[in-house]
């Protein structure tokens, strides 16, 4: 519906408010994005847009700074701005957007005589103008159904000469109650290590130029109130949606103003705009919460409710990487396959090696036909028989990189992504294939999809396994083109799955170097690190979730020696480990004793019983005192099941270790909390007397659970225990 008159919007989703104000000389302005405010009439609304001006006086601008939701430094705003770009010899580099039309697209929409409206969830488009320069900007404003907000917006060149647009990205206010950041680092094997900070003046610039996301990514960047944490303190998150470059930021200025935002970062030359053309941002969302729970269970709610969503049944994986590598045997493999089936593994999945040349890293990248020497008779008496055994059959692939040595890359050397002839420095063996030039693309697609129906291929392990360096396009003057990579990529993503349903696709970028928002809308499945040593895997995990559901995050058990660490753990904290995800396994089952194998079927079998649970449920991690443990759980939508786990990360120094409280149970219900065994108890184990004679537990209301706890059992290090919580009726006694 067209509104041209709208002054005001007032949004109400899942919790949160989003107020915007329209004037007729300004880009939209958010006067306020928190929580709930309430139903406001319009004289209320009009009221809060009084309270938000400022006082004019001493040495300040001689009107009231506004701030767009694209910052634009000419309203009196002095950080950094939205859009920055230029035409020739300097010219129109700085905007003049005003309002032209509001489109709002929104369910329980009212609008009064004032042109004050009140919305539900729904779309708020404002098209902007710059008629001086000749620019026009469609800025749409998503209030989802869960209480988040994304933004994007689209850059239209409407003049006759050509606009050199260097960066296009969205804001939104903070409270001055935000006085933390919380943000992200990582490297190779150690991603999503936290970062907390004091929220100072100036900048927090957090950007990314490795065209991909990184290892290092910010993930969701979280500014909050003193002290947050999972569960308690307001915070305010932005994420920048898009697998190549990007930036996010937090910036607070002397006048007190405070904001975050984000785009896509774009190379220099990157996007020229000629006459007509058009650049749109990724979307950016934005999620305030009270605590990092809550945040994380928007995420996780909008996604659950996409179409095409994974179900609950994740089938149980193993992937050879950690148990072949390079040698690739079929008398093994199959012999793996059986073992795996034996035990309840549901897909098995191929990794690296099975293509022409591919006896080490060095060569063979995409040459995407069986090697001759392994696979004489091609992958088909694996797949068959992986098929016959009743698993699905799973292929990796690297779609986007080439090694020197290749066939490929001797016939078509114009095809590695550079700015000259002379390539980028290599990056293990291997350079970057250009999939915006169309022949490179069909190349990959036509392959990929021939093997696919070739061998039945149900799951596709899709990897990027190094940085965009001098990511150049040699058939266009080597201009910057991560931009075009990186939709061509979800492009070729796309055209897979349409053209063989049923196709799932796993994003593994060396680990965990590519998980973002847009790549959840083309890969059902992310692999977080290649570093499966279960205590590495704990912080991984605990801090991927914050962004991902556990369906979408393989978890594998490893072998007893961490192949990435050195580490030697038990089973039990192997695979205890691996539940809290799409379960897997990472090592060759079919050496593994007989005992080790009945102690994984029983975990495999348990993970089959609780995937329901698990991939529906809320998550919940506790804030701790004492960091030598973790205490995390899944709880149902009614709150009447949950189940937690408690992990024992190092010694404390701290002995005994007093009480676990165990959260996001309903308050005045009385539950039954038993701990749980599965196979074998956890090493060094002394129960506590609430655990019963026969570990039939205890009975507690959850606010008793919440605000008191359980006494500690003594556990060795490097343990995890399982306790179930399951509502009971208010007669039965602990």
């Amino acid at each position: 519906m067209m509104h041209s008159d709208v002054t005001m919007v007032h949004g109400r989703a899942g919790g949160t408010s989003l107020v915007m104000a329209i004037d007729p000389d300004v880009a939209p302005q958010v006067l306020y994005w928190g929580p709930d405010l309430g139903e406001l009439p319009g004289e209320l609304l009009k009221n809060l847009a009084t309270a938000h001006v400022e006082a004019l006086s001493g040495n300040a601008p001689g009107v009231p700074v506004r701030v767009p939701v694209i910052p634009e430094n000419r309203t009196g705003w002095n950080g950094r701005p939205g859009l920055v770009g230029h035409r020739g010899a300097g010219r129109a580099w700085s905007p003049r957007l005003t309002p032209q039309d509001v489109q709002l697209e929104c369910s329980e929409m009212v609008v009064d005589l004032d042109g004050v409206a009140t919305t539900g969830p729904g779309v708020w488009r404002i098209r902007l103008e710059d008629a001086r320069d000749g620019l026009s900007v469609l800025t749409e404003v998503h209030l989802m159904q869960e209480g988040m907000v994304r933004i994007r917006a689209r850059l239209l060149n409407e003049a006759s000469e050509d606009y050199h647009l260097e960066e296009l990205s969205v804001a939104l206010p903070l409270p001055l109650e935000a006085k933390e950041i919380l943000d992200f680092s990582g490297r190779w094997g150690r991603e999503r290590a936290p970062i907390r900070v004091p929220f100072e003046l100036g900048c927090r610039l957090h950007e990314q130029r490795r065209g991909r996301t990184g290892f290092d990514a910010p993930m969701m960047m979280f500014t909050g109130e003193q002290g947050f944490g999972f569960r308690h303190g307001q915070v305010w998150g932005i994420h920048s949606a898009f697998s190549g470059n990007l930036r996010v930021w937090a910036e607070k200025c002397p006048d007190g103003r405070q904001l975050i935002g984000g785009g896509e970062l774009l190379l220099p030359g990157e996007m020229t705009l000629a006459t007509g053309e058009a650049y749109s941002t990724p979307w950016v969302y934005f999620c305030q919460a009270e605590g990092l729970d809550e945040a994380a269970d928007r995420v996780h709610s909008w996604l659950r409710s996409r179409p095409g969503h994974p179900d609950t049944n994740r089938p149980v994986t193993l992937n050879v990487w950690e148990a072949v590598y390079f040698d690739h045997d079929l008398r093994h493999l199959v012999e793996l396959a059986e073992s795996a089936a034996g035990i309840g593994v549901e897909r098995f999945v191929l990794d690296d090696g099975w293509f022409r040349g591919r006896h080490d890293p060095t060569a063979g990248l995409g040459d995407w036909y069986p090697d001759e020497d392994h696979w004489p008779n091609g992958l088909l008496p694996l797949s068959s028989r992986v098929h016959e055994l009743g698993m699905e059959f799973g292929l990796w692939f690297e779609p986007e990189m080439v090694n020197p040595d290749s066939d490929l890359a001797r016939a078509h050397p114009e095809w590695v992504m550079a700015t000259s002839e002379e390539w980028p420095v290599e990056w293990r063996h291997q350079q970057v294939l250009n999939l915006a030039i169309p022949e490179a693309y069909e190349y990959v697609r036509s392959r990929m999809s021939e093997l696919v129906r070739e061998y039945r291929i149900d799951y596709i392990k899709w990897d990027h396994n190094r940085d965009l360096l001098e990511p150049g396009n040699q058939l266009a003057g080597g201009r910057a083109c991560v931009h075009e990579q990186t939709l061509a990529t979800y492009r070729l993503m796309d055209s897979l799955t349409e053209d063989h349903p049923g196709l799932e696709i796993e994003s593994c970028s060396s680990g965990g170097a590519r998980i973002d928002l847009e790549m959840a809308q083309h890969a059902v499945r992310f692999w977080p690190s290649d570093c499966i040593d279960p205590l590495e895997r704990q912080s991984i995990m605990r801090w991927t979730e914050q962004l991902i559901p556990l369906e979408m995050l393989g978890n594998h058990v490893a072998s007893p020696k961490s192949r990435t660490t050195g580490r030697v753990s038990a089973l039990s904290f192997r695979a205890g480990t691996a539940l809290w995800g799409h379960f897997g396994i990472e090592w060759d089952v079919s050496t593994a004793t007989p005992a080790e194998r009945a102690e994984l079927s029983e975990w495999i079998s348990f993970y089959k019983s609780k995937r329901d649970l698990l991939f529906t449920g809320r998550l919940v991690r506790g804030d701790s005192a004492e960091d030598s443990l973790w205490i995390q759980g899944v709880i149902d939508r009614d709150r009447r099941e949950a189940l937690y786990e408690l992990t024992t990360r190092h010694r404390s120094a701290i002995s005994p270790r007093g009480r676990f409280r165990l959260p996001g149970l309903d308050p005045d219900t009385m539950y039954r909390v038993r701990p749980v065994v599965v196979a074998e108890p956890p090493e060094g184990l002394f129960a506590p007397p609430w655990f019963g004679q026969s570990f039939e537990g205890v009975v507690m209301t959850g606010r008793m659970l919440d605000q008191f706890g359980l006494h500690t059992p003594k556990l060795f290090t490097d343990q995890v225990l399982l306790f179930s919580a399951t509502a009971v009726d208010g007669q039965e006694e602990g």
